[in-house]
């Protein structure tokens, strides 16, 4: 572990209380379909199911809610596209005013989300459009600034980060909860009060163990964070104005001699397809309705709760194949070799994540029962692997000043993929006659061109190794060794 002014238990406990925070609160709006279930049970947009007679002799008048649910439905699309579209600005905040800040608005939008559906009623459903939007915006915002507790961990950061994607992931078992409690008395108003109240907690840990500005990589000497009783907190802003003049600052250090070339990760769209549910991100089309369903409980656990489970269990599968190379005995090199070992690592990374998005995006396209199982485990594995392996190649490939900004534009652009939805849905219900058949081979296509991505971050690698054997810099340094991106200036 990195050394620090913050000791051991102080870290361990951003660590944990960062891992219950992302795994209760920050993406229960992917659960949707399990709150559904209890907002159809208090007769929420009940108003817009209409009587429709049998063909029985009988002519019996059962309700269409039809349009009830794709009422339910345009709730979560629009809350699931503002969790990822408006990460982007909020990113730009993240990077230009700190963490704090960050904090507070992400708290006032999910105390205001929570509250908003407290005390929402079936005759003002309408509320439920703003508070989901409100609940995704504020969860991927705290989501966003408690990535950065990975650089307190030198040899496990791209570990922590995967595992805060994970149990991002499987905090949408929240509203799972919720309905079972519902089942046994509780009401929906108590529940959403009480996580209104949670945020109490939320501002007493941006208080005491978050940063005030943001936690650099890798961290300088005596660095503490968070507001002690004594004096004045020791935040990376209290650093810089202590650092003496002229000397670079951990953010300052460059990645490579010259400027670095972009490169980006796997894309991958978001739709629906074959045992996943609404908002899951896949490499697939297909004709299922991503309305809620409206079945009890008993139908909700066998399929989604080892998906909620495995979330946070395999995301981190992904941290160890980027941090392989920091478990060795010889020790990380720092600097602009430290930066190419980190990104080299990145390369085996993308090619499994792109690798399980194209098995997943093949076995969704095969429609036989057995091939699905597999699309099950394997939908599980490419989503947990492609949004942890996501940020964590952000923070390695990119300086930290710009990870809000470079993580919001890629979660705008998934958001934008994903109304591409729509029209390919449309496409196979018109001309392709219901088959999706032909659309999942143009799909696969399209992952497949995805490897392109750990192509150019290979040759990206070995252009910076020319540069740095060039300039006379030994790719391995020997331990104790400076590296001239360690120099004093």
């Amino acid at each position: 572990m990195a050394g620090g002014g913050a000791g051991v238990a102080k870290r361990l406990g951003t660590l944990l209380s960062g891992l219950l925070e992302c795994g209760a609160f920050c993406g229960i709006i992917f659960g949707w379909a399990s709150l559904v279930f209890v907002l159809k049970d208090l007769g929420y947009f009940k108003d817009l199911c209409q009587p429709t007679a049998t063909p029985s002799p009988n002519r019996t008048l059962l309700p269409d809610c039809s349009w009830q649910d794709e009422q339910f439905s345009l709730v979560f699309t629009i809350g699931s596209f503002m969790n990822n579209f408006v990460t982007f600005p909020m990113g730009f905040i993240f990077d230009r005013f700190g963490t704090t800040v960050a904090r507070l608005i992400a708290i006032s939008l999910y105390t205001g989300g929570t509250l908003l559906v407290a005390f929402s009623t079936p005759e003002l459903a309408v509320l439920l459009f703003p508070a989901m939007s409100m609940l995704s915006v504020g969860g991927i915002l705290l989501l966003l600034t408690n990535m950065q507790v990975g650089n307190l961990f030198g040899k496990y950061r791209s570990i922590i980060i995967t595992l805060y994607n994970g149990a991002f992931d499987s905090s949408s078992a929240i509203f799972l909860i919720i309905k079972v409690l519902y089942e046994h008395g509780l009401s929906l108003r108590a529940m959403f009060l009480f996580m209104a109240a949670c945020s109490a907690w939320h501002l007493l840990r941006t208080l005491f163990l978050m940063p005030r500005t943001h936690i650099p990589y890798p961290l300088p000497p005596a660095y503490d964070y968070g507001l002690r009783c004594p004096g004045r907190s020791q935040s990376y802003r209290t650093y810089e104005e202590k650092r003496p003049p002229g000397e670079a600052g951990p953010e300052e250090t460059p990645l490579e001699p010259s400027a670095p070339r972009g490169a980006r990760g796997p894309v991958c769209a978001r739709g629906s397809s074959p045992g996943t549910w609404p908002g899951s991100p896949s490499c697939s089309c297909a004709t299922t309705s991503s309305s809620a369903p409206s079945t009890p409980s008993s139908t909700t656990w066998p399929a989604e709760t080892p998906t909620w489970l495995c979330g946070v269990l395999c995301a981190p599968w992904n941290g160890l194949i980027l941090d392989r190379h920091k478990r060795g005995k010889t020790p990380r090199p720092e600097g602009a070799v430290g930066a190419l070992a980190d990104l080299r690592a990145s390369v085996l990374s993308l090619v499994v994540t792109v690798t399980l998005c194209v098995l997943f995006s093949v076995c969704a396209a095969v429609p036989m029962l057995p091939v699905q199982f597999a699309t099950f485990v394997l939908q599980v594995l490419s989503r947990s692997f492609l949004y942890g392996g996501n940020a964590a190649f952000l923070a390695i490939a990119f300086p930290p000043q710009h990870f809000g900004k470079l993580y919001g534009l890629a979660m705008a652009l998934s958001a934008l993929v994903a109304l591409l939805q729509y029209p390919c849905v449309a496409l196979v219900r018109g001309p392709l006659g219901g088959d999706p058949f032909y659309m999942n081979l143009g799909l696969i296509a399209v992952v497949l061109v995805a490897f392109v991505s750990p192509m150019v971050v290979a040759c990206e690698c070995r252009r910076r190794a020319k540069e740095l054997g060039a300039a006379g810099t030994p790719l391995t340094a020997p331990p104790g060794a400076e590296t001239p991106a360690e120099m004093p200036q």
